[in-house]
């Protein structure tokens, strides 16, 4: 199944680690095979990564994107969602927790990054919306 993706003007997206631009014009692209794809809205730049819930995002969004070091990022995945699961003792961010955990070690990286923009706005609830 093909993946249809509509870029609004100037909008850029990463494709397998190539960084594609939209000109000034709507533009619709069909992904027929698959591919890691992460609109410029999720890519998250390391000087933005400040809290503890997008330290955990980060190395995933690395690993999706195929960046290399793979065992490097996942260790530090492991030890920012140790630290984590450590610190919170709500339900429901646990479970996205074990959910992303489990993501994670099956290689669905994407899914893994859905669950966890639920953690990072768990994490700015708690902090009163920093």
């Amino acid at each position: 199944m093909a993946l249809k993706l509509s870029l609004k003007p100037d909008e850029r997206l990463v494709i397998n680690g190539a960084v594609i631009a939209n000109a000034d014009r709507r533009t619709t692209l069909i992904v027929h095979n698959k591919a890691s794809i992460l609109r410029e809205k999720d890519i998250m730049q390391e000087e933005n990564v400040d809290t503890p819930a997008k330290r955990i995002y980060f190395p995933i969004m690395l690993m999706y994107m195929g960046q290399g070091e793979t065992d490097k990022y996942y260790e530090e995945f492991v030890l920012r969602m140790t630290e984590f699961m450590n610190a919170i003792s709500t339900p429901a961010a646990i479970e996205n927790c074990v959910k992303i955990s489990r993501d994670v070690m099956d290689r669905n990286y994407y899914r893994a990054l859905i669950t966890c923009k639920k953690l990072i706005a768990f994490e700015q609830e708690r902090l009163g919306g920093q």
